[in-house]
């Protein structure tokens, strides 16, 4: 799992050289742990920004099911990455998409535009976009909002359909944790929430992690905390695997506490 703000791109030259050095040379340590997985496709799990749907029709959990996808829907000189097309696989996406069905509801979409929520780990990630996406959003942005028990259950579905297929499938989650995206408050940053939040997420803490309510999350975390929900599926999608934080730190000018992490499959195989 990774932080997906648009100022880790976009704002990255107005930063403390140090802060910026830090937090990119985080993403390229995972991007290099990501490639020596030797990954078939990339499953991101994302927050929806209203670049795919928008309060009239706002599905909980959706899936593309495309041979390609372009981004970023941002202006490339704000979000400081350059349009760029990805390659999907409609096949892959519609038997991920069965076995999710068999448990958990889950809406799909033909055609996907990419916004900063995947265009920021992509490009960070896989920058030369080689690598075939599934991309998936959950709503975090308009309530109603599904509960985190039923997030948990979207996770499990994934994981069971990442499974289910012969090929390599690498998952990532992607979102921030507490952060006020586009009010007074952005810049501000959590950090002891953030913390008490990766220590539940390494622990992969089922209990811990479902037992969130939205209310106190917004009052100590801002509108933004709501995108721990892509964090806590990709914990359901590799329980009961144990994770390690790799890098935090909180970064005002980004607007986020940058974060990379990951489980251990390992150590439960």
């Amino acid at each position: 799992m990774c932080s997906h703000a648009p100022g880790i791109v976009g704002r990255a030259d107005l930063a403390d050289p140090r802060v910026k050095a830090e937090v990119h040379g985080a993403y390229a340590d995972m991007s290099r742990a990501l490639a020596a997985t030797r990954p078939d496709a990339l499953v991101v799990i994302a927050a929806e920004h209203f670049a795919n749907f928008f309060m009239d029709n706002m599905p909980s959990f959706a899936v593309g099911m495309a041979d390609y996808y372009h981004g970023p829907i941002e202006d490339p000189e704000w979000l400081g990455i350059e349009r760029f097309t990805v390659p999907g696989s409609r096949d892959l996406s519609l038997r991920i998409i069965d076995e999710i069905t068999a448990t958990s509801d889950v809406a799909y979409a033909e055609e996907w535009r990419l916004d900063h929520g995947i265009a920021v780990p992509l490009h960070l990630l896989t920058p030369d976009y080689d690598l075939p996406l599934v991309p998936m959003n959950i709503n975090c942005q308009g309530p109603p909002l599904a509960p985190y028990e039923r997030v948990w259950a979207f996770g499990e579905a994934v994981g069971r359909a990442a499974d289910s297929v012969p090929e390599r499938i690498a998952v990532l989650g992607t979102g921030g944790i507490s952060h006020w995206p586009a009010t007074p408050d952005s810049g501000k940053i959590n950090e002891a929430w953030d913390r008490d939040f990766l220590d539940r997420w390494c622990r992969n803490d089922r209990q811990a992690l479902v037992g969130y309510d939205d209310l106190s999350v917004y009052a100590e975390a801002g509108q933004g905390g709501f995108e721990i929900r892509t964090f806590i599926a990709v914990s359901a999608a590799a329980s009961p695997a144990p994770g390690k934080v790799h890098f935090y730190r909180p970064a005002p000018i980004f607007a986020v506490g940058c974060t990379t992490a990951s489980y251990d499959l390992s150590a439960v195989a």
